[in-house]
């Protein structure tokens, strides 16, 4: 299998980032850094999520951000704000706020399962069997997700074909696209090529996206690995924003600077320019009051204090 030509990233920062966020993100600030990953050439950027308020609060807004993104003088026409419904009260809302892209999630993992929306698996295709007629219905593009692709924070390790019989029934109820979460980052390498080549055997992998969690560094790792298999859909997150409340010790997802530094690396087409994507990364860490220290960010700036000093090795 040869590596991809073209990698589609799917911007997950504003919210599978910011929902892990404890201070309330102001909806300007939302919308600003949206714009600005816009501008830098992501096609693909998750918006929001229409869950109640009161089990995100950080979501609560989720109608006013996807309206204003829609109706903004900034809007790139090829640029697609999917955002998350879990049910069909959800989906709802966001059919009236203009959503044109929705997502669905399950679990690889029974416990995982029922930790995060109280229910079994099986239970929770049939919930999203309803929110996937809707949206047909409707022409609205569906992708879906799973969770603990590779292991679960309750259960350990996760038998990959149980994560392809996930996958399978989330295509096959209509979802365009899967992503396969390493939700507690445990994955490496090896681990994950095995998942995708079993998935690979009953979800074209061309419908197969990678999503991946840096908690034991690997997140870059598995991104190369699972282009070696000609993977060519990456969730990333700005600023390696993320985590998730549900997967104890989880830290955040791959940054999208360093993704795009890999890719770029080995001269994979993105269409994001490295410059402008570095300029959101430091827009949102400096409002949530952090040192932009991912690696690509440093890079660059050791690159830049270099070219800067006379007889520096290059």
């Amino acid at each position: 299998m040869t590596r991809p030509l073209r990698v589609k990233l799917v911007e997950v920062g504003p919210r599978d980032g910011l929902q892990n966020e404890q201070q309330i993100v102001p909806t300007a600030i939302k919308i600003e850094l949206i714009e600005r990953l816009a501008d830098a050439g992501l096609v693909a950027i998750e918006a929001t999520s229409f869950v109640s308020p009161r089990w995100v609060p950080q979501m609560a807004d989720s109608a006013e951000v996807l309206r204003a993104l829609l109706a903004s003088p900034r809007r790139r026409p090829a640029v697609s704000y999917p955002v998350l419904t879990p049910n069909l009260k959800g989906f709802d809302a966001a059919v009236e706020a203009g959503a044109q892209e929705v997502a669905i999630f399950a679990a690889a993992s029974e416990t995982f399962s029922q930790k995060n929306i109280n229910c079994s698996i099986g239970e929770s295709l049939k919930r999203y069997a309803a929110v996937v007629d809707s949206a047909s219905a409707l022409e609205i593009k569906i992708r879906g997700y799973v969770s603990c692709v590779v292991a679960c924070p309750y259960e350990g390790a996760v038998d990959p074909a149980r994560t392809a019989w996930v996958a399978r029934q989330l295509y096959d109820m209509g979802c365009h696209e899967i992503s396969l979460g390493d939700t507690i980052g445990a994955g490496t390498p090896t681990s994950v090529q095995r998942m995708i080549e079993v998935c690979a055997a009953l979800v074209p992998i061309e419908r197969l996206a990678g999503h991946y969690h840096d908690t034991y560094g690997m997140a870059v790792a598995n991104v190369y690995a699972s282009l070696e298999l000609g993977m060519a859909v990456f969730d990333s997150s700005i600023a390696g924003l993320g985590g998730c409340p549900y997967a104890p010790g989880a830290s955040g997802n791959v940054a999208t600077e360093d993704v795009v530094f890999l890719l770029h690396g080995l001269g994979i087409e993105t269409g994001v320019d490295r410059d402008k994507l570095l300029a959101a990364g430091e827009f949102i860490s400096l409002y949530l009051g952090r040192d932009y220290r991912r690696r690509a960010a440093r890079n660059k700036a050791l690159a830049l204090e270099c070219h800067s000093q006379p007889g520096t090795v290059q």
